[in-house]
């Protein structure tokens, strides 16, 4: 087994079908080679019957009259119920063969001696004289000959057959397995990055076709995921460049007022903010890294939720530069013991970023408002809506994604890297349900969160 499996697939198929060829034609040989014989004994049988089949019935119809002598070429004998023999024209070696009893019925034997195999028929006969067997033989050797010429021609045929067949095999296997070296070569140039393109698709519409266009789509996904990675690398150094500047300046100007204790605290503080946004910059790549990979998904009661969404709003309350800003919420979850895939933190993590975005959008003395409510089948939905100027559209089928935002404007308050909604979508899609952003008939942009109940 270990050595077939280090066969080519050509060599296989053509090993498997070479045995499989092998033993159909045997088969076929052998049902002929038996038929044949068959039909050699029949015509044997039949001969010997029918020239036994005079002295029968002389025997039957003149029992008072001695039986004719056999023609020279006919082997006939007729032997009484004693042992002696009436009318004897059998070979000796045949006659020394047959069986003393006499039979019932007629029989017919294929006897063999050292000189001659033989088709012999013997028929019993009774009349007023008593009890005769009639024994009439006949010599297979024409018969035999035929069946050994025959089944020469048989092995022959097989052979050559299987020879026929292990070379189409191989031949309609190359055939086959060509579209197959063409994929791998194909594959080979673009696995080196001679070629960027696809591996080719014929248009038999086979099962190498569906390979082919499955394995492009992997090659899609696979280019269009690198892509992200590079983009994502490319927007987080872009990203980290800026506060990092800022917090490299800042500890310069730390620096030249190191006389000025007002001036040094003022610049130490500008340098803590940028800091800080580092380090929550670096906490959401984590975490969404975190999300890409599979694990175990924790699960919170509808309760423990509600518990969230009040703690979030009250840490958005107290953020710095939202006093002129009311946020309110409301609650509508009856069932409060109804499970949702995921986990308190990353709720607080989704009402945090939608919370902080709606405040950052919103109109001063404005309102935002954050209701959370259970629908049909108790699934759970997050709604968080501001009465800002809404969203461009042309931004919303790009909202969700890695490091994008509408415009400046809406980050200067609070600030922001472009990566909370893609945490929102990412948290959402984890727990098996969805995000979306849309701006609503009465103004601002509404988001709004689904979660699936378990």
């Amino acid at each position: 087994m270990r050595l077939l499996g280090r066969l080519s697939i050509r060599a296989r198929i053509t090993l498997g079908s070479l045995v499989i060829g092998a033993v159909v034609l045997a088969g076929v040989a052998g049902v002929l080679h038996l038929q044949i014989r068959q039909a050699t004994l029949a015509t044997d049988r039949s001969l010997a019957a029918g020239d036994a089949a005079p002295f029968v019935s002389d025997l039957r119809n003149n029992p008072d009259e001695p039986p004719d002598r056999p023609a020279e070429d006919v082997l006939v004998g007729i032997r009484s119920a004693d042992g002696s023999w009436v009318v004897d024209a059998l070979p000796a070696d045949v006659r020394r063969v047959l069986p003393d009893t006499v039979p019932d019925d007629q029989v017919t034997l294929r006897l063999h001696t050292d000189r001659r195999s033989v088709t012999v028929v013997g028929t019993p006969v009774v009349n007023d004289r008593g009890t005769f067997v009639v024994w009439a033989a006949y010599d297979g050797r024409a018969g035999q000959e035929t069946l050994e010429r025959v089944d020469r021609s048989l092995v022959i045929g097989v052979l050559l057959a299987v020879a026929a067949f292990a070379g189409t095999a191989w031949l309609l296997s190359t055939l086959a397995l060509r579209p197959v070296g063409r994929l791998r070569r194909t594959a080979e140039d673009i696995s080196a990055g001679r070629s960027g393109g696809h591996l080719p698709v014929g248009t038999s519409a086979d099962e190498l076709d569906d390979l082919a266009r499955t394995l492009n789509a992997f090659i899609d996904r696979q280019r269009a995921d690198a892509a992200r990675e590079r983009q994502m690398v490319s927007d987080a150094s872009h990203e980290l460049r800026t506060p990092l500047a800022a917090l490299t300046a800042r500890l310069e100007l730390a620096h030249r007022e190191s006389g000025d204790a007002e001036a040094l605290e003022r610049e130490l503080s500008a340098a803590e903010v940028d800091a800080a946004r580092l380090v929550a910059l670096a906490n959401t790549l984590l975490e969404l890294s975190r999300l890409d990979e599979d694990g175990p998904q924790p699960t919170t009661t509808a309760r423990d939720l509600v518990t969230e969404l009040m703690g979030s709003v009250d840490r958005a309350r107290a953020l710095g530069g939202v006093e002129d800003r009311d946020i309110d919420f409301d609650v509508d979850a009856p069932d409060s013991d109804v499970r949702y895939a995921i986990g308190t933190a990353a709720f607080a993590r989704v009402v945090d970023n939608l919370v902080a975005n709606a405040v950052a959008a919103g109109s001063v003395g404005g309102v935002v408002r954050v209701a959370l409510g259970q629908e049909d089948r108790l699934g759970l939905v997050l709604r968080v809506t501001d009465d800002g100027p809404g969203v461009p559209v042309d931004f919303l089928p790009r909202a969700f994604d890695r490091f994008t935002r509408a415009d400046e404007a809406r980050r200067s308050r609070l600030g922001g890297s472009g990566l909370g909604l893609a945490l929102v979508r990412a948290v959402a899609e984890r727990a098996g349900g969805s995000a979306s952003l849309a701006n609503p008939v009465g103004g601002g942009a509404e988001a709004v969160v689904r979660l699936p109940a378990l």
